[in-house]
Parts: structure tokens; C-alpha cells; sequence
């Protein structure tokens, strides 16, 4: 037989030795630590079988089984605490009834209790200080760990409680001067984070682990940068948005990302109201294979909609989309539409089959240098499409439509922002037109979407370089692209039709920063392992983009990440007969009269070579 010190057995075994060595220990300290009398220590002999009685029984009774002596913690040494005084209350009691304590000095009472409560709880925080102890003597890489709040407590105690985690926690970095010096778990904070590289070199720390989920954008890039500095290899935890299930462990580490940096600031959305609004309803969206459309299709799906429609010219996108909602949303009544925007009959037929009552639209074309030269091409999908689109949804009295803009739209200086801009202006004319409620949403750049510059950096950096920026000063607006969709649905919600919403996308960031930054995550340094090139702008570009036009009055929400751009007027019979004329010139006429009716229709449009 293998004896296990750790086993529910062994442990009541142990504490049912404690109890007659605490009885008699407090009629021993009573006498002054002298040999009992006689005539208490029969006495006390004959009680002791109702004494162990009582008090065993109460030890399962509160529970003190149910921890692990490994991890025992205030928990277990309240349940000690209420075993051992609700134990001397029923002994006394009993004893009391019997002959009045007459054989039972009165200071042995409180005696009992502090002994027989030392007995219990010394043994049980003795053996987790000698197992974490153990631990920190073993092998692993020296690890600092930044931020000594409840998560960085939570991953301390499990690399603790895991032998095997490859990290030895040695020392902690914080911001708050009042845990400087503190311990956690026997772990002092020793700095702050401006002095990581000081405590890396103190420490001998080969491995710095990042334990501030809710830290922000510019927290967490400051934090980075520090790290970097220190040429060590440096890991985080999820951010708040991803630590769905409030764990914290040592197996959530994972690498720093670009996400982290730029998009980690948590959003808090009013879900009950998007649930509310949305449960029950059909949707469509448009463009549902692509990176927004993809993204919005499952954050909807978490709304239980009655049926939501994916439609999309691009059958492989659309199959991807449609099997992943079937493996993550399988009771989710839904419908995969092959079909064009820009295509009357196809959007015609999808809209009367399926009934939508709420429609986002979020096909387009948006890679500004390939649409510079394709002017009939970018009009006819991302204006003409949206309009026929658009019409079909008033006939067939759909009740919201949604349209999702880009700060290219604003003071355009290229073909995809005209067109972007000529199909606000064509949701905002329309909204006065039957009872079909337009709302627009405009929004940056999302991270990652296809065709942006963080998976084509990402191709380059693996390739060994060089990365290729426009120009050292280009500057972006950038979100995450499950924090758009989120936003998205938020303003859908609280729109009344006729407005332009304006994502608050925080300060812009340098496009030169991001490639610096994605190449030190990736383990190398620019400008020695990885070049980075400077190309010069492209057709069409900006060197930073703008998500209001000066004429526009920005006013604030009841979303602090929800900004209203105050619409401009337009006369409507004229604006209407120029794009009529435009979409019949779509068929036959050359790029350059369709340029010049693209900047009739946006006014501000200022076509760059």
C-alpha cells in the first residue's frame, strides 16, 4: 500500500490526532506546563472519546476536507476557525449539563481552542510554504512579471502550482507606489515598469510575462516598448476582451501581438440592448464573406436573430463563412446567397424571398490604388450597387438599413473615397424616402482585414524583408475587427435614421511605428535584421486620413466610442438626376467623363495622380 500525505484519509487522520493532543495541551499549559493532577487528568481522560466525538464530526460538518493542503489559503482557515469554536461551544455545553465543568479548569476553554486551532491551520500553511518554496528552487527561465494585481496574483499561483510551467517567478514590476516592496505570495515588487531594464539586469530575468489584461492601447505600448528595450523575450496574457471565462493561467502566455498593442482598449457595449433589438429579427449583410462582413455575420448570430442571410459574390468566401456559422451557431436558421450588389435581379430576388427587416451593408471595393484606374468598376459596385441595393430595401419595406463607410469618404482625394462618399450622401437623400430608416457608420482602418498593411507587413517580415512603408510620416486610424462590427451593431441600435456615425478610433498611429513594432514581435530588429523602405505615396493617397469633414459638427452620443457627424444637405431632385445619368453612363462611357461626374456628385472629391 502506497501511503499519499495528500490523500482525505491521511488528513483526517492528522486531525484527529490533533484534537486529544490539543486537550490535553491546554490542561498542560494551564498547569504552567507541569505535570497535569490527577484529579482533572482523569477526568479529561474520561471526556475525551465525547470531545473527539463532537469535534470530528463538526470537522466534516464545515468542510475542512474539501481543501487541498497544497493551496490552502483564508478559506480554509475560516472553516477551521468555525469547527473549532462551534466545537468548544457544544463540548462546554455538554459538559456543563453533565457536572457543571466541575472537572474542567475554566481557562482550559479558550486554551483548547488556540491550540487545537494552531494544530489544525500551522501544519496545513507550513506544507504549502515548503511546496511553493520547492518550487522556486526548480528549473526554469527567471521570469518578471508586470503588474502585481489580482491577475498577476492568479498567474504567480499557478506557475507555482505547476512544476513543469517553465518559469520561475522571481520578482514583480508595478505602477502603484503602494505595492512597491510589498510581497505577493512570497514575490516582492521591486519597481515600477520604467525600471524593467534595472530589475532584468538585478534579477538575472530571462523572461518578462505581461499580467495586465485591462491595460489599454497606449499602457500596453509603453509597457512593450520597455520590454523591448531589454532584449529579453517577453509573453502576455489575453486582454479583458478575450478572458471570456475570468481564468488567468500560465497556458493563456502567448506572444505579444500587434493587436495588443493597437487595439486592446475594452469596449463596453449596451449587449442587452443590441440582444433586444436584434433577437427575432432577419438580417442580411452584404459582403458577409469578407473580413467585416465575416465578423459581423458571428457577432449577430450571438444576438439570435429569427434568420440571418449572408450574401456575397465570392463562393468560397461565402462557403467559409457559412461553415464556420454551422459549426459555431448550428440551431441558427440562416441562408448563403451567391450574388452581386450591383446585379438588380439577383438583389431583387434575395430581398423578396427572404423578407429582411434589417439589411448591413458592408460589400465594397476598397483597395485605393487598384480603383484609381478603374473608375467605372468602383462606381458601379460601391455607388451604383449600394443604390440598387438601397431601392430594393425601401420597395420591399425593410425597416433598417446600414450602410458601412470609411474615413476615406471624407475630403476624398481618391476613386474608392469618392465612391464611398457619393453612397453616403445617396443612404442620406433616401432616408427621406419612404419608410426604410439610413444610418451610416464610418470607421478606420480595421487590423488585419484583408488587403490592409498588417498581413501584408506580416508577409514581408517572413520573407526576411524588406517592408515597404509609403512615407515615414503616413498615419492611420486603426481598430480591431470584432471591435467595429461590435460598434456597428451599437450604432444600428441607437440610430434614428438619417445619421452618420463616427467610430471614435482613438490617435492615429504612424504607419512607420507599426512596421517597427511587428518586426520586434517577430524576434527581430529593423533596420539591421529586417529593412524597412520607404516607397512613396500611392495613387490616390493621403499622408493621414480625416473621420469628420470641417463642415460636418461632431456631436457626442450615448456611446462613448459613438460620435454623430452632423449631415450635410444636399438638394435631392438634382443630386438624383446626376446619378441617374451616371449609372446609365456606366455602360458606355470612358474613365475620365466618369471621373468628372464622380467629382460632381462629391463636390470635395480631389482627384490625386
Amino acid at each position: 500500500m502506497t501511503f499519499n500525505f495528500r490523500s482525505r484519509t491521511t488528513i483526517f487522520l492528522h486531525d484527529l490526532g490533533m484534537i486529544p493532543l490539543a486537550w490535553f495541551g491546554a490542561y498542560w499549559l494551564r498547569f504552567n506546563l507541569q505535570q497535569i493532577p490527577d484529579d482533572f487528568f482523569y477526568p479529561a481522560l474520561l471526556f475525551l472519546p465525547l470531545v473527539m466525538a463532537i469535534q470530528v464530526t463538526l470537522f466534516w460538518v464545515f468542510g475542512l476536507y474539501r481543501g487541498v493542503w497544497r493551496f490552502s489559503s483564508l478559506p480554509d482557515l475560516i472553516r477551521i476557525g468555525k469547527a473549532v469554536l462551534t466545537g468548544i461551544f457544544l463540548i462546554a455545553s455538554a459538559l456543563f449539563l453533565y457536572d457543571r465543568l466541575a472537572g474542567v479548569p475554566r481557562s482550559v476553554v479558550p486554551l483548547y481552542v488556540l491550540t487545537l486551532f494552531s494544530l489544525l491551520s500551522v501544519p496545513r500553511l507550513v506544507y504549502r510554504f515548503w511546496k511553493e518554496r520547492a518550487f522556486v528552487d526548480r528549473i526554469g527561465r527567471r521570469a518578471l512579471i508586470v503588474g502585481a494585481g489580482a491577475a498577476g496574483e492568479m498567474l504567480i499561483r499557478d506557475l507555482l502550482a505547476t512544476p513543469d510551467s517553465g518559469y520561475v517567478p522571481v520578482v514583480f514590476a508595478d505602477d502603484n507606489p503602494a505595492k512597491f516592496k510589498r510581497e505577493i505570495r512570497g514575490i516582492r515588487v521591486a519597481g515600477n515598469v520604467g525600471q524593467i531594464p534595472a530589475l532584468v539586469k538585478q534579477w538575472d530575468i530571462e523572461v518578462v510575462l505581461i499580467a495586465v489584461p485591462s491595460a489599454g492601447d497606449a499602457q500596453m505600448r509603453r509597457i512593450v516598448e520597455v520590454c523591448e528595450a531589454c532584449n529579453v523575450e517577453f509573453k502576455t496574457l489575453p486582454s479583458v476582451k478575450e478572458l471570456l471565462n475570468g481564468t488567468v493561467a500560465q497556458t493563456a502566455l502567448r506572444s505579444v501581438s500587434i493587436e495588443d498593442i493597437l487595439g486592446r482598449t475594452p469596449i463596453k457595449l449596451d449587449w442587452a440592448g443590441i440582444k433586444t433589438h436584434m433577437q427575432g429579427k432577419t438580417v442580411l449583410v452584404t459582403g458577409g464573406g469578407g473580413s467585416i462582413g465575416s465578423e459581423l455575420c458571428k457577432q449577430l448570430a450571438k444576438t439570435q436573430p429569427r434568420k440571418l442571410i449572408v450574401f456575397d459574390q465570392c463562393e468560397f468566401n461565402l462557403y467559409k463563412i457559412d461553415a464556420e456559422l454551422q459549426r459555431r451557431f448550428p440551431e441558427l436558421p440562416r441562408a448563403a446567397v451567391l450574388g452581386d450588389v450591383a446585379d438588380p435581379v439577383a438583389v431583387q430576388r434575395a430581398i423578396r424571398e427572404q423578407k429582411p427587416e434589417i439589411v448591413f451593408h458592408a460589400a465594397a471595393y476598397k483597395h485605393v490604388p487598384l480603383l484609381q484606374n478603374q473608375v467605372r468598376e468602383a462606381l458601379h459596385n460601391n455607388l451604383i450597387g449600394t443604390k440598387i441595393l438601397a431601392e430594393a430595401a425601401i420597395a420591399a419595406g425593410v425597416a433598417r438599413f446600414v450602410l458601412i463607410s470609411t474615413d476615406k469618404a471624407v475630403n476624398p482625394t481618391n476613386v474608392m473615397g469618392a465612391t464611398k462618399r457619393a453612397a453616403e450622401i445617396l443612404c442620406q437623400n433616401l432616408d427621406r424616402q419612404g419608410h426604410t430608416r439610413f444610418t451610416t457608420v464610418r470607421f478606420g482602418n480595421v487590423l488585419d482585414s484583408a488587403g490592409s498593411v498588417v498581413p501584408l507587413f506580416r508577409e514581408q517580415i517572413q520573407a526576411g524583408g524588406p517592408v515597404t512603408v509609403t512615407h515615414p510620416d503616413i498615419t492611420r486610424y486603426f481598430m480591431t475587427i470584432p471591435e467595429a462590427c461590435q460598434l456597428i451593431m451599437q450604432a444600428e441600435t441607437i440610430g434614428q435614421g438619417g445619421e452618420v456615425f463616427v467610430l471614435d478610433m482613438g490617435e492615429p498611429v504612424k504607419i512607420s511605428y507599426l512596421a517597427e513594432q511587428m518586426i520586434r514581435l517577430s524576434g527581430k530588429q529593423p533596420g539591421t535584421d529586417i529593412k524597412i523602405e520607404y516607397v512613396g505615396l500611392r495613387p490616390g493617397e493621403k499622408l493621414y486620413e480625416e473621420l469628420f469633414h470641417e463642415q460636418e459638427q461632431l456631436l457626442p452620443t450615448g456611446h462613448e466610442k459613438l460620435r454623430l457627424a452632423k449631415a450635410r444637405i444636399y438638394d435631392s431632385a438634382e443630386w438624383s438626376q446626376q446619378i441617374e445619368a451616371l449609372q446609365q453612363a456606366c455602360a458606355c462611357r470612358d474613365s475620365a467623363a466618369l471621373l468628372a461626374d464622380l467629382q460632381r456628385l462629391v463636390p470635395e472629391f480631389e482627384c490625386r495622380p
